[in-house]
């Protein structure tokens, strides 16, 4: 994903740029420049800016203007066209001046060298902030570029996270920027395009800015797929004559139907966006006369309870589908959308989609947190959206603490992004918003970390179900802690929220901290014996090692190796280089095998080496490690389906371990009985395990009536292989068992 080009093609500018005055230049013959006016922006701002705030914004655009002096746009505009057009999309929000001064200056600083020192004698500071938040960081070093536009984008979004208005004028101006995107070259046009559908979609979603939403949807859909878009816009066009005069009667019976039934309404069709249609196509696998919906209708009352008389007037005109009613008004939307959603059968048979809503609700639902912007954090009266919304950012500034670095806490917003969301309730009955697909785990920590950290168990619905179940619309959770329980790293194979994630990840990283130290070493030992260097380095070499890799200490690096944040192969690499005086980027990785001696597993190391719980190797296992980030070392056996897929994706996180010889403990492992479905089977089963020595942890069971045979699951604790074959050999003499096998991935 590509945030923050870095050619300047954020604002569809030409390399000719205009430098401060005084600085030696030489400027090309720039292409025919038209005139750019801020009359119409100063009409629209003398609506409701004080004379006083006028004033302060001309100030603010004739400092733009000059720095901006020569500097054109791809399309040949005078690049100061821009700036006001983003201040004009904000007008229409009705931003504060300071606001509009940002949008006007928020280049000056990137572009035109301008210090934000001299932005804040101008200007003032609050100004001043708002421009730096919108502006790419300066030139650092970073070690690649998906490093650096993760900091850009981390850098956004936490002066978002203090000032609401970052998010809001950045969206501005990547609307402007989708909307003059044609000149572009189409590579670079497909590049935006997919940022801007990656990250400003689902922000401008998450934010309730659904009419940005659609309309950057609708931008990006028509670069990235620019056939599929020509094509289903001329099917909607076609497709409009034809349903005409469908829509025109259901509006006519409607407005009538209302009327008779006193309800003072505004009612009127709309048409379902062209990625709205596209995506329906795709995850429906439709084709487009399949698709029935593709016209809605909006009923705007004046109260809350005439919405509800209203769904009932309108399931009387025609017959409403079952399992189509929803009601964002009781629990609203986690961006504060609400409305009441219901799909009936129209004329013809013809499914029509109808949204009724107040107009608070409408203006909610289209303008989303910039109806009322969130900057005035004193105000005590704050909407439910505003405290909605101030929950999110604030939950930001949290994942930032605890994550180590941009690309894990850009990974964790991005998570958090998701519109779908599911609404389940705490046993006090009070509503949690969750992103679909979200785990009890989840819910656990979206109540508090520390709830989250001591959970042991959780019961939903009254009954008591696994951690990673997943969570489903009107479920009731209950967490049960422990003050002695402390995540596990196989939590982050099922959870879903930023927040949680980020959560364990850093109770990973401080905690465990020992445990992983000892397991870096001895991986990084091994890393170092295949190229022949002893791993005791020289006080030099450990003083460059440091500084180039930015770690504090040897044990921090050991501990990054140990949770699979480093590659112990690269760190061996990079100290062949400082001892040879060779390059840094030796080109070839260190492969993992041949005559490296392998890392010795005894299953007692903690949580810095897992048994892979898709296969559960056991003593005797041919088995193969995987350093995953934050995980540390994941032993999985050789033949296991998932782990050879995984070694496909990235061949080079992969490295040789094999069992020791003294293993004081027991191990799981699943299997799988094929039995007669009769009386006393199951009491026989379980006692030849215990008498074979095995000790039962989990058993599950499938009927299958028609052959009258039931499958048996049972997770049992091992010592190793030989014994695991003299259990399965004693089972299989049980009367009523027709086979048994161990259970793969």
């Amino acid at each position: 994903m590509n945030l923050f080009p870095p050619d300047s093609t954020q604002s569809g500018n030409t390399t000719t740029r205009a430098k401060r005055p005084g600085k030696p230049q030489e400027v090309p013959e720039p292409p025919a420049i038209g005139v750019a006016s801020v009359s119409h922006l100063i009409d629209k701002l003398s609506d409701y800016l004080t004379p006083v705030e006028l004033k302060k914004v001309k100030e603010a655009y004739r400092f733009s203007d000059e720095m901006h002096l020569g500097q054109v746009r791809k399309s040949g505009e005078p690049y100061i066209s821009h700036p006001i057009a983003v201040a004009e999309i904000c007008a229409e929000w009705k931003l504060d001046a300071q606001a509009i001064m940002a949008a006007l200056l928020h280049d000056v600083i990137e572009d035109q060298d301008v210090k934000k020192e001299e932005l804040i004698e101008r200007f003032g500071s609050p100004v001043a902030t708002l421009v730096d938040g919108l502006s790419k960081l300066e030139k650092i070093e970073f070690q690649s570029l998906v490093e650096a536009q993760a900091e850009n984008f981390r850098k956004m979004l936490l002066a978002m996270a203090s000032d609401v208005r970052v998010i809001l004028i950045k969206l501005a101006d990547r609307l402007h920027n989708m909307r003059t995107l044609g000149v572009m070259a189409p590579a670079k046009k497909r590049r935006i395009a997919g940022e801007t559908m990656e990250v400003y979609v689902p922000i401008a979603h998450r934010l309730g800015l659904n009419n940005i939403y659609r309309e950057l949807q609708d931008l990006a859909f028509s670069h990235l797929y620019p056939l599929r878009y020509r094509t289903l816009s001329k099917a909607v066009k076609s497709a409009r004559g034809n349903r005409r005069e469908v829509v025109k009667k259901i509006l006519e019976s409607v407005k009538n139907t209302l009327a008779v039934s006193g309800i003072q309404a505004e009612v009127y069709g709309r048409e379902k966006t062209l990625f709205g249609i596209y995506k329906k196509m795709r995850n429906k696998h439709l084709s487009f006369s399949q698709v029935l919906d593709v016209y809605g209708f909006r009923v705007v009352v004046d109260t809350a309870p005439n919405c509800y008389v209203t769904l009932g007037t309108l399931h009387g005109l025609y017959k409403p589908m079952p399992g189509k009613f929803k009601d964002y008004i009781a629990i609203r939307k986690l961006n504060g959308y609400q409305s009441l959603h219901t799909t009936l059968i129209g004329p013809y048979g013809t499914p029509v989609e109808f949204q009724i809503r107040t107009q608070d609700m409408h203006r909610t639902a289209e303008s989303g947190v910039a109806a009322h912007w969130l900057y005035k954090t004193g105000d005590q009266n704050m909407s439910d959206l505003q405290q909605r919304t101030h929950a999110w950012l604030q939950s930001l500034l949290d994942i930032q603490q605890q994550t180590g670095d941009s690309a894990e806490f850009l990974e964790h917003v991005k998570v958090d992004l998701f519109p779908d969301s599911v609404y389940v309730f705490t046993p006090k009955s009070k509503i949690i918003a969750l992103p679909r697909g979200a785990t009890a785990l989840d819910f656990a920590y979206s109540i508090h970390t520390g709830i989250g950290d001591h959970t042991v168990a959780v019961k939903i619905n009254n009954e008591t179900q696994p951690l990673r179940s997943e969570l489903h619309n009107g479920d009731i959770v209950e967490i049960v802690t422990d003050p002695e329980s402390r995540p596990s790293p196989t939590w982050l194979s099922y959870v879903r929220t930023g927040k949680a994630r980020s959560a364990i990840r850093h109770h990973l990283r401080t905690i465990n901290v020992n445990e992983s130290v000892e397991l870096g070493q001895e991986l990084l030992a091994q890393a170092l014996a295949a190229r022949n260097i002893e791993p005791t380095l020289s006080s030099s070499t450990v003083d460059r090692l440091l500084a180039e890799s930015s770690a504090k200490s040897m044990d921090e690096l050991y501990a990054d190796i140990g949770i699979g944040k480093r590659m112990p192969a690269l760190v061996a690499r990079h100290i062949f280089g400082l001892i040879e005086g060779e390059s840094l980027t030796v080109p070839s990785n260190l492969p993992m095998g041949g005559d490296i001696d392998p890392v010795t597993i005894y299953g007692s190391e903690g949580v810095s080496v897992q048994l892979a719980p898709c296969c559960l190797p056991i003593p005797g296992d041919q088995i193969t490690g995987q350093l995953r980030r934050d995980q540390g070392l994941v032993v999985h056996t050789c033949d296991c389906l998932p782990a050879k897929r995984l070694r496909v994706k990235e061949p080079d996180r992969w490295i040789a371990v094999q069992w020791g010889e003294e293993l004081n403990r027991r191990f799981d492992c699943r299997i799988r009985l094929l039995i007669n479905n009769e009386k006393g089977i199951l009491a026989r089963v379980a006692a030849e395990i215990g008498e074979s020595d095995g000790n039962i942890t989990y058993v599950g069971m499938d009927e299958d009536d028609e052959n009258m045979m039931t499958q048996l699951r049972f997770t049992i604790q091992v010592k190793d292989r030989v014994h695991l074959a003299h259990l399965i050999r004693n089972l299989r003499r049980v009367a009523g068992v027709n086979r048994v096998e161990r259970e793969r991935a």
